[in-house]
């Protein structure tokens, strides 16, 4: 029965990492990636709600790149517990903007259930079925 649920836990983890890593990257980071700098100012003014107001070029091309890279490296389980965190950090600013912006729990619980969803990732790592496991043991 423990082993049961130790594979279990693993593929549960190579389930997650794939659907929300493989959105991440496809629908959500690709076209913002693709964007370019005029869609990164556009994205990046989202720091306005946590009171930041300036270098929405940088900001904007960080959150793009995150969701893209990021979201590639879950999938792969690759250095997953920094991609998850920066992930986690893009949604709570996702998440600040959509509330900051008078759209509600409604229009913020996207952002939320993937910041939440990261944060779970990075505190549980991996799984057995990752690079991470390949490569360094974790």
């Amino acid at each position: 029965m423990a082993q049961w649920r130790e594979q279990g836990a693993d593929l549960g983890l190579l389930v997650m990492r794939l659907v929300i890593g493989g959105l991440f990257a496809v629908e959500h980071g690709w076209d913002k990636v693709q964007g370019g700098t005029a869609g990164w100012v556009k994205l990046g003014k989202a720091v306005q709600h946590i009171g930041i107001d300036d270098y929405y070029q940088v900001f904007g091309g960080i959150a793009a790149w995150t969701e893209f890279a990021g979201g590639i490296l879950l999938v792969l389980g690759l250095f997953l517990r920094p991609a998850a965190f920066l992930l986690a950090c893009t949604m709570g600013v996702a998440t600040a903007m959509h509330l900051g912006s008078g759209d509600g729990l409604r229009g913020a619980a996207h952002a939320m259930e993937l910041g939440a969803t990261c944060l779970g990732l990075m505190l549980l790592g991996a799984g057995r079925f990752s690079l991470d496991q390949r490569l360094f043991g974790k």
